[in-house]
């Protein structure tokens, strides 16, 4: 019998698609095609699949949180700049009844003041900020010994 990967929806908010590109003395110089690579790797390390996804409109991101239902196993959520101001991203993960993982590439919380609040944070069972893009890997390990768990 073949095995078939749980998923995860590994997400991304506005403005990630400029990762390398966009303040690389905050963000690093890395990509969001690399973030993906480093995604896909551990993932497959961890015998799971992932669906990576990164949209610059609040719609199309709570759409696909919504499709998550059912179909994933898990959400890590990069919010980007919906951390702070989206309520309904909120509503939509809460909805999903997945565990979600919040990541940020920056640590908000040493950051400007209104980076330090977070909508997604009050549904995430964890939260990784200020690793760089390896939080993400971290953030897919976290993901797996939850599902290990349940």
């Amino acid at each position: 019998m073949v095995r078939v990967p749980q998923i995860i929806a590994v997400l991304n908010g506005p403005n990630m698609n400029m990762l390398g590109l966009r303040q690389p003395h905050l963000y690093g110089s890395a990509t969001l095609d690399d973030v993906e690579t480093l995604c896909a790797e551990t993932a497959d390390a961890l015998g799971l699949g992932i669906d990576f996804r990164q949209t610059n409109g609040e719609g199309e991101l709570i759409s696909w949180v919504h499709e998550c239902r059912g179909r994933a196993a898990g959400i890590v959520i990069n919010p980007a700049g919906y951390t702070t101001t989206s309520i309904a991203l909120m509503d939509a993960l809460l909805a999903s009844e997945l565990p979600v993982i919040e990541v940020h590439v920056t640590n908000i919380h040493r950051r400007e003041e209104f980076r330090h609040h977070s909508y997604v944070s009050k549904v995430a069972v964890g939260v990784i900020c200020g690793l760089g893009i390896r939080g993400y890997a971290h953030a897919l390990r976290a993901m797996a010994d939850i599902l290990e768990d349940v």
